[in-house]
């Protein structure tokens, strides 16, 4: 019986994904996810309680298995940026909920404890890799990190986000251009002159 409970509920993940994803929170429909699902709406209203409380089950669920595939490598970021950037190309969902919700809720599912936590840990990282001098620290963590997923994201305001040479050379570009902020530039050590004697 766990094992169907915990099989029912994935189901109602992934339906939840493709719905929110389609129409947002506001447009989404829970009989829809039900149907989708093979479930039905009061056994969703069960697990999650209401709409909002399954769209952030969704996001906290999202979090952690984004977080397995693509975990934040501190002595390759340019790296991880690159294979973020690839993940939101083989899973447009993922960018497709984090604008519905930013433009539906304003960055309030950074207040879902899960999701609080994966940004707080990623920027500790950072701090940490900064102060032992791995990575620059000319910009602080937490605006280092906002500067890299604004890097990752750029694809959504440009065109001809199909076209493969389009996308690799983005992708390269996403990589050289987080090569740069992180990059640790060695300290000029002025020049002693000698006296003559």
């Amino acid at each position: 019986m766990k094992r169907d409970a915990q099989a029912t509920r994935q189901r109602i993940l992934d339906a939840a994904t493709a719905e929110f994803s389609q129409y947002g929170l506001a447009g989404a429909r829970v009989d829809r996810i039900a149907a989708a699902s093979g479930s039905n709406k009061g056994m969703i209203y069960a697990y999650f309680g209401n709409k909002e409380g399954l769209f952030n089950a969704m996001g906290a669920f999202l979090v952690a298995w984004h977080l397995n595939e693509v975990p934040l490598d501190t002595a390759d970021l340019p790296g991880y940026a690159a294979r973020v950037f690839n993940r939101y190309q083989q899973h447009p969902e993922l960018m497709r909920l984090v604008n519905w919700e930013r433009l539906e809720r304003g960055g309030a599912s950074l207040q879902v404890p899960e999701m609080a936590e994966t940004v707080q840990a990623k920027i500790e990282a950072i701090q940490q890799a900064q102060a032992a001098g791995l990575i620059s620290d000319h910009f602080p963590a937490p605006i280092l990190f906002e500067l890299m997923l604004a890097l990752i994201e750029l694809r959504l305001y440009t065109g001809d986000t199909d076209n493969q040479q389009t996308w690799a050379e983005r992708e390269s570009a996403v990589r050289d251009a987080v090569a740069l902020l992180v990059e640790v530039k060695p300290v000029a050590l002025p020049v002693r002159k000698h006296k003559q004697k």
